[in-house]
């Protein structure tokens, strides 16, 4: 494995749990955010994620249902073999870098994970600067959840460096990587995203060509849209609309507490790039009305304490 400084670009939900887990599993990580601002909002979002993994594996002495995929290979472990992970989720929290300079974090990096928002101006922007500071060595990668890697290759200044590598939220227990080239990523540092992937505990799923919203969101964003389309246009409300999906399906979360899971910021940002949500009589246009009054007033989601539901 040649990659051993990694970069994430970005402290939101993924992007805080990418870092982590990156540390957890023994890579030098720092975070790059835009603002002092944004490293003071990433601070409890790394926190929470550390307690819930010392929670979690504390919780797997007791109850095997609660293992977690990402926080070990090993499913049957000792509770000093438990206890040494806690220290290690711990340690991994306390080494983290946070910084707002572009040279700083660049600075000899093997791996640069791009967690911003998903616009696609934002990230053109980033690429453009990032440039001017990275090495020759480093390998670019983008979480975006539907953009495709094409679209910004040529900004890079390393197009056959550049891929997609799309996480799950949760992903200390939905441990799965999705890896996607463009038609300029080089075979070799595909290899060694996949490499990577799994030294973090994910899975690489692996993508043969480009596809908007890989696998996974392929799926997911039309359910989600579904849902968001039933409230907006008045139907039902939030909760009768997820009592349906859990009671018919028997899954263990519906639509609306995804949502909050994801962050109301990422969908309102998918749903602004529908041409359509230009037209407020519009269902995207209704969507992102809805989504942006929840967002104006501080509710988005589940890390911010309140989104379409109220947290602890």
């Amino acid at each position: 494995m040649s990659i051993k400084k990694v970069v994430v670009a970005g402290g939101g939900v993924l992007g805080s749990q990418i870092a982590l887990q990156s540390a957890y599993c023994g890579f030098d990580v720092t975070i790059w955010l835009r603002s002092e601002g944004s490293i003071e909002r990433a601070k409890p979002k790394l926190e929470r994620f550390k307690n819930i993994y010392i929670d979690t594996l504390e919780q797997m002495k007791t109850d095997p249902s609660a293992y977690c995929r990402g926080l070990s290979k090993k499913t049957d472990l000792s509770a000093e073999e438990l206890d040494e992970l806690k220290k290690q989720a711990q340690n991994a929290f306390d080494s983290l870098t946070l910084t707002n300079s572009y040279e700083e974090a660049a600075a000899d990096a093997d791996l640069i994970i791009e967690a911003i928002a998903e616009n696609p101006e934002q990230k053109i922007a980033f690429y453009q600067e990032l440039a001017k500071y990275m090495d020759e060595k480093t390998i670019l990668v983008t979480n975006s959840s539907t953009l495709l890697p094409s679209m910004f290759a040529e900004y890079t200044g390393r197009p056959e460096k550049y891929l997609s590598l799309h996480f799950a939220n949760t992903i200390w227990k939905n441990n799965t990587a999705e890896v996607m080239g463009h038609p300029g990523t080089e075979q070799e540092y595909y290899d060694q995203v996949v490499e990577f992937a799994e030294a973090i505990n994910m899975i690489p799923l692996k993508l043969k060509k480009e596809q908007p919203g890989y696998i996974l969101n392929s799926l997911l964003v039309p359910f989600l849209s579904a849902a968001e389309a039933l409230l907006a246009n008045d139907v039902s409300d939030h909760e009768t609309i997820d009592k349906t999906w859990i009671l018919a399906t028997g899954a263990p979360a519906g639509p609306f507490h995804i949502l909050d899971i994801v962050g109301l910021e990422t969908a309102y940002n998918i749903v602004i790039m529908n041409p359509e949500a230009q037209a407020p009589e519009s269902i995207p246009g209704k969507i992102a009305k809805m989504l942006k009054e929840k967002i104006d007033a501080g509710e988005t989601g589940i890390n911010a304490g309140k989104g379409f539901y109220t947290y602890d």
